[in-house]
């Protein structure tokens, strides 16, 4: 098994032919407290920061979304999209957003409240890591 995860080695998701799941395993995730995640700038491919995470939800299906405000102007007015957490990886301070392209997340739907019950910051989730 070769050790990926770097945004500037990682292959596209049509290139590799694994679900987000197997990609996000193959990136060692590790352990990391759900407040600690708050805040963090989430970057695209190119270093450029999408958002800010607002908040870590879990869905009804046991999947869980890291929700930000995407759009508005410097972080202001932007409309809330959950990005699963099986398509970023943390790298130091930041999140590395690795299986969504910058272009697709004007499509991505809005998140409302209520579509998935928020984790406390004090709980323990796994995230793939990240490197340059």
């Amino acid at each position: 098994m070769r050790a990926e995860g770097g945004a500037h080695t990682q292959p596209g998701p049509e290139q590799d032919g694994f679900t987000p799941q197997q990609r996000m395993e193959r990136r060692f995730p590790q352990k990391v407290r759900v407040g600690d995640l708050i805040g963090l700038p989430m970057q695209d491919f190119d270093d450029r920061v999408l958002g800010h995470v607002k908040e870590v939800v879990r869905t009804p299906d046991g999947h869980v979304v890291l929700v930000m405000p995407f759009g508005g102007w410097f972080g202001y007015g932007g409309r809330p999209v959950g990005v699963p957490i099986e398509t970023v990886a943390i790298l130091a301070r930041h999140l590395n957003v690795l299986d969504l392209p910058r272009e697709d997340f004007p499509n991505l739907p809005t998140w409302k409240d209520g579509e998935g019950t928020p984790i406390p910051p004090d709980d323990i989730i796994r995230i793939a890591i990240s490197r340059r």
